[in-house]
């Protein structure tokens, strides 16, 4: 998506806070790389992005500083800033930190009836967009169930972990545009999973989610390191 697409939006969300600090304009960017809306290579226009938040310029490149130490983004000497196109070494690590929180989650997180049912919609998403064929739907709804695993936890500080590695998970999910097999073969999957939370069995969850984990990784690997 062009950045300027990207960008609409932005205006309503800047007056419904004050908060135009570091973290909220490095929190909004990560959002919406999370979200696919910036995708691997995308130029980020200092001046446009400074206008479109209501930022100085000097907090956006603090912002970048934060998201670059995320590897979210790339600075190119005398070209600019851009959205990073992850590496084999950053889906390793992405998978490091999956498989250390999301069994996690699983093992001890509350699950009230409402997050089961939370789960459930987005699994019956997911089997939609698998039916309909659209890889990009397949990938939001993978996101979104992860992210409601990693919820159970209730931690906000774990949820804002989440979230950074979501947005590096969407970089790498760009890669895979073409490659709807990648996405079709977890939907069953993720369904199995909640399936094993409604019956309460959460080690047998947990396991399988790092089987799960290990499956992905080798594959994104595998497909990184080809490219």
């Amino acid at each position: 998506m062009p950045m300027n697409a990207a960008l609409e939006g932005i205006s309503s969300e800047v007056k419904a806070t004050h908060a135009h600090t570091v973290s909220w304009a490095a929190g909004l960017l990560r959002s919406r790389i999370s979200a696919g809306q910036l995708a691997p290579g995308a130029k980020l226009s200092e001046q446009k992005l400074s206008e479109a938040l209501g930022v100085s310029r000097n907090t956006l490149r603090e912002a970048f500083t934060v998201l670059s130490g995320e590897s979210v983004v790339q600075r190119i000497p005398n070209r600019g800033v851009f959205v990073a196109s992850p590496q084999v070494e950053d889906v390793r690590e992405i998978y490091r930190v999956r498989r250390l929180i999301e069994p996690a989650a699983i093992l001890w997180g509350d699950l009230p009836p409402d997050a089961l049912d939370r789960l459930d919609a987005i699994v019956d998403r997911a089997r939609t967009a698998l039916a309909e064929g659209s890889v990009k739907d397949m990938a939001d709804a993978n996101q979104d169930l992860h992210k409601a695993v990693v919820g159970l936890a209730g931690s906000d500080s774990v949820a804002e972990l989440m979230e950074k590695v979501l947005a590096q998970m969407r970089l790498v999910f760009h890669a895979l545009a073409t490659t709807p097999d990648f996405h079709s073969q977890y939907v069953e999957r993720n369904a199995a999973l909640v399936v094993q939370l409604r019956a309460g069995h959460r080690d047998e969850a947990a396991a399988e989610l790092r089987h799960y984990l290990d499956d992905a990784e080798r594959e994104l690997l595998k497909h990184i390191g080809s490219l």
